[in-house]
């Protein structure tokens, strides 16, 4: 950190999820957050200038994303920017197969990292930058699985502990169906059209319904899957957890087919339903 209380926070890539970090930024910046925005990279930032996209819509249209950099330092080159010695974290909002030398190159500057998911797309990849990150316990190096934070999911979970404490007003809980269905991304096309790159579906979106059945219950005793990368159903068996825990995630669906992000929770005395096209 710097010898003031403000965090100098950079951003590489300012392609959709580039422009979301910075959306996010801006609002909790705006909300008193004593931090700014110091520095972006992009090897385009014309392209990022007009570039558009997303499931979710980033905050942060093309008209207004100047502005939203506003005086930060612009840089051509990851590197050139963590060589600067201007920020004290950064998010890296890159394509998948960037990730793991960006964030090794990252902490190697002294930088605190939030890392766009998923991580890469072997576990031997994910150990490359794992390895780094222990060596170096000064800096925090923290995957982007968002919906740990998401409104409806923080608060579901703890529902589930209320509910396996004894507590709570729902009773005993039983399981739960957690969906993540769309058409395939319209942005980016040329690396998502690669599943060497992207991993798939499968990697790419199903991963945050993984990673909350790991957060909620822990590593299942068996799971099973059945699909294809691009869109797969798992089943997650647990010896002494829930007995119905479901997932579901695909991006194959025809042009037009809206984002679907739900999940229906089972208690002994409630049935708890989040969707995201419900206001």
């Amino acid at each position: 950190m710097t010898k003031s209380s403000e965090i100098r926070i950079g951003i590489i890539g300012l392609g959709f999820m580039g422009r979301t970090h910075l959306a996010a930024y801006r609002s909790v910046i705006s909300a008193g957050a004593k931090a700014r925005i110091a520095a972006v990279a992009d090897p385009n930032l014309e392209r990022a200038l007009t570039a558009g996209g997303g499931n979710l819509g980033s905050g942060t249209d093309a008209g207004s994303l100047a502005r939203s950099i506003g005086d930060a330092e612009r840089f051509s080159s990851a590197a050139a920017l963590l060589e600067s010695g201007t920020i004290d974290l950064v998010s890296i909002c890159t394509p998948t197969d960037t990730h793991v030398d960006l964030g090794i190159a990252a902490v190697n500057a002294g930088v605190h990292v939030l890392l766009e998911k998923p991580v890469a797309t072997s576990s031997t990849e994910v150990a490359r930058l794992l390895k780094v990150a222990e060596a170096s316990p000064k800096v925090l190096v923290m995957p982007a699985m968002c919906m740990r934070f998401w409104p409806g999911w923080p608060w579901l979970k703890d529902r589930i502990e209320e509910a396996n404490d004894g507590r709570g007003d729902f009773g005993r809980f039983v399981g739960v169906t957690l969906q993540r269905l769309g058409s395939g991304p319209t942005w980016s096309r040329e690396f998502y059209s690669d599943p060497a790159r992207t991993g798939g579906a499968i990697t790419d979106l199903h991963i945050h319904d993984v990673d909350f059945a790991l957060w909620c219950f822990g590593p299942p005793r068996m799971v099973t899957s059945v699909g294809t990368i691009d869109h797969c159903s798992t089943l997650y068996r647990y010896a002494n957890g829930p007995h119905h825990v479901v997932a579901q995630g695909g991006w194959n669906h025809a042009a037009g087919f809206p984002f679907t992000m739900r999940f229906v929770a089972v208690f002994e005395d409630a049935t708890v339903v989040f969707d995201l096209s419900n206001d």
